[in-house]
């Protein structure tokens, strides 16, 4: 009996793999096919790739989220400043005539 080697993929040809899937229109079995590599081997990089993809937009929606959240506090404060400064002017107005 004899030992099989396990075969190793670079990244690169794990990221031209999932492009066929993902951008070229290839189904998984179809590439994987043509690749020479296991249809369920393929299937478990395109699975990696969208955690991955989903991960990056779902930090990038935190991310944005906080800077809104910030932002809207800066008006309020800026608008409370400005509401301030309205009333002073009118009470110096007043105080001058």
């Amino acid at each position: 009996m004899t030992k099989k080697t396990r075969r190793r993929y670079s990244d690169e040809f794990k990221a031209d793999a999932v492009s066929l899937v993902t951008e070229q229109g290839y189904s998984v079995s179809e590439a994987a096919r043509r690749l020479g590599v296991d249809r369920s081997l393929l299937d478990r990089w395109c699975r990696k790739h969208r955690q991955q993809t989903s991960d990056a937009s779902s930090q990038l929606a935190d991310d944005r989220d906080a800077e809104i959240k910030k932002l809207r506090e800066e008006v309020r404060k800026l608008q409370l400043e400005k509401d301030i400064l309205k009333k002073a002017a009118a009470f110096f107005a007043k105080e001058s005539s």
